[in-house]
């Protein structure tokens, strides 16, 4: 047997810009997660808003995310498209990694979703649709991205999705093994530790419209116990209890749910052509959908540019203060591609 040929990312057509901490003006904090947080900032030069992700350095070395670290810088700098949020330019300091992203301004679909209980069925179509074809973008380039759910779906001004946070992408042209996403989300290949491919992805998607279309996961239950979800995922859709769904959502949920792979849609002979003729998307102008000319159901009220009334407030602290420290840095040489900065 021959060496598996090399699969690379696109080579990057954006301008990617040098960046450094003192090029923006630090707002407030959009969220925060286990290695730091992302804020909301203004660039100096162009007066624009984005979102800093900042991550600690030392935190992604202890708990062995450097990989995945890199791995969503590559990613994202590889790929353009109008349902994924834009990653503009990277740098680091001493202490720090920064990623500079589009700020988002509607905030998750999960707040949106939580608001609403559920959606009516041609709201969950829309960014169903609109999730659908980010996916098989990703897919074209060979990406997998493994951690679809709606915390990471985030709404634009103009109400179109955008989907974050790369944490857990990977350059994948056949198969890979690594037991991670969110649990609700697994599909049974991942939580039996089996070789999967870019479907489970798919799978994720049938998780997700369940999910806008009932309020909650299909597995869900009231006390978390991974035990007892992981076994209900691998026991597969014939134990899950149907709310009264349209007949159309309920056979393409099941068609993306399928448990045994080679069975699953997304992953047969048309790949995902299965799931944008499929009937439920009858009515889905693909072509008009993906340049943005269909209007969003809900348009997010945003109070001007920079309005982040959308996203919770987290306390501040004096946590901006260590950005940029100077001294000694013991983790850097994992990060080469974070463009060292002065200031």
């Amino acid at each position: 047997m021959g060496a598996e040929p090399q699969i690379s990312l696109p080579a990057v057509k954006r301008p990617k810009g040098r960046y450094s901490l003192s090029d923006f003006i630090i707002h407030r904090t959009l969220g925060t997660g286990s290695f730091g947080r992302v804020h909301l900032v203004r660039s100096k030069h162009n007066l624009r808003f984005y979102a800093i992700k900042v991550l600690s350095k030392e935190k992604v070395v202890k708990t062995k995310q450097v990989q995945h670290t890199n791995n969503e810088r590559e990613m994202l700098e590889a790929v353009q498209h109008p349902f994924i949020v834009n990653l503009w330019g990277t740098f680091q300091d001493t202490q720090n990694l920064y990623m500079v992203m589009d700020f988002v301004a509607g905030g998750e679909l999960f707040t949106l979703l939580r608001r609403s209980t559920r959606f009516p069925d041609p709201v969950a179509k829309f960014y169903a649709a609109e999730v659908a074809l980010a996916l098989n973008h990703l897919h074209s380039l060979n990406i997998i991205y493994r951690d679809l759910k709606p915390e990471n779906v985030l709404l634009g001004q103009d109400g179109h999705i955008k989907i974050a946070d790369f944490g857990f992408a990977k350059l994948c042209p056949n198969t890979t093994w690594t037991l991670c996403g969110t649990p609700d989300y697994l599909a049974p290949e991942i939580v039996s530790q089996s070789r999967y491919n870019k479907s489970v992805d798919w799978y994720a998607l049938g998780v997700l419209i369940f999910e806008m279309l009932y309020g909650l996961p299909p597995y869900h239950q009231p006390e978390p116990n991974p035990f007892l979800l992981y076994e209900r995922i691998t026991r597969g859709t014939a134990f899950i209890r149907w709310p009264p769904f349209h007949t159309n959502a309920k056979d393409l949920i099941l068609k993306l749910m399928e448990s045994d792979p080679s069975k699953r849609y997304g992953n047969l002979k048309h790949g995902a052509g299965d799931v944008f003729a499929h009937p439920w998307f009858r009515e889905v102008d693909w072509e008009k959908l993906l340049r943005r000319e269909i209007t969003a159901p809900y348009m997010p009220k945003i109070d001007g540019d920079g309005d982040a009334s959308a996203f919770e407030r987290y306390p501040e602290g004096d946590v901006v203060k260590s950005y940029g420290a100077q001294g000694e840095d013991q983790w850097g040489q994992c990060f080469p591609d974070f463009e060292y900065t002065s200031g």
